[in-house]
């Protein structure tokens, strides 16, 4: 499955390679305020669920710009044909395929493809994390004082949670060494699982932002958890993730009483 799900994720990535070079005759549809879709979304969606329909027409789908199917399939996949629309659309080089299976309510296998530079990240569980074939470690930082994380404004349909976001960034910039937005929270889980962020935050997702990250993180090491430190529920879409001891330390940042 593993195989499949890499597979499908790098055909993506190549169309969506090809097509960021070609951006000025890009076709973009707005879905809600501020929320877009691209024909390359839509065509790069359609390479995936056609490659996991062949191998496994019994499985649930949950994917962004397509209706749910089989919902009660013990194996679902989640699919984000490309997260970080938003930087595709304005020619900043930082988005992602992200696919992932989840088995029985359970993370079970994940893939996060950065067409851009070359990157997968993969995960199998029980497998550990890798970033093309290399196995991947938390970051091993234990002071929040020397901390880099990453974050995200609320998106534009959850305005009633910006006032919670400006209250536990103010704690948090105060708090860490810096900050990092990059507009793709399936890339930002990535790059807390191989190390390169020591913490991650958001509220206000979709399953699809974080199904995959949420089995990377987990298998390389990281402790993941909604904002308030109880097990994370991908449906609610709200992560906190990071190695076992500045994750204790965000979660009494990130509290707001």
């Amino acid at each position: 499955m593993l195989f499949v799900a890499v597979r499908a994720a790098r055909k993506a990535g190549d169309l969506i390679a090809r097509s960021f070079d070609e951006r000025g005759d890009l076709k973009v549809e707005e879905k809600h305020d501020r929320d877009f879709v691209t024909e390359v979304d839509k065509k790069a969606e359609n390479l995936i669920l056609n490659e996991i329909r062949r191998h496994y027409p019994d499985h649930g789908i949950v994917a962004e710009e397509s209706e749910r199917v089989n919902p009660s399939a013990s194996m679902q996949w989640y699919i984000d044909p490309l997260d970080g629309t938003t930087n595709f659309i304005h020619g900043y080089p930082h988005f992602a395929v992200s696919i992932s299976a989840w088995k029985d309510g359970k993370p079970f296998l994940a893939v996060v493809h950065d067409p851009i530079k070359d990157e997968t990240f993969e995960a199998k569980r029980g497998n550990g994390a890798f970033l093309n074939r290399r196995r991947l470690r938390v970051s091993a930082a234990n002071q929040v004082g020397h901390a880099i994380f990453a974050s995200g404004m609320p998106p534009y349909r959850r305005k009633e949670l910006i006032d919670s976001f400006q209250k536990r960034m103010d704690v948090c910039m105060r708090a860490a060494e810096g900050y990092r937005r990059g507009g793709s929270a399936a890339l930002d889980l990535a790059y807390v699982a191989a190390g390169r962020l020591d913490a991650y935050w958001e509220g206000g997702l979709c399953a699809w932002d974080i199904a995959a990250g949420i089995l990377l993180v987990q298998e390389a090491g990281g402790i993941i958890t909604d904002l308030d430190g109880a097990s994370v529920d991908v449906e609610k879409g709200d992560v906190l993730c990071a190695n076992g001891l500045l994750h204790r330390e965000f979660v009494k940042m990130l509290k707001l009483s």
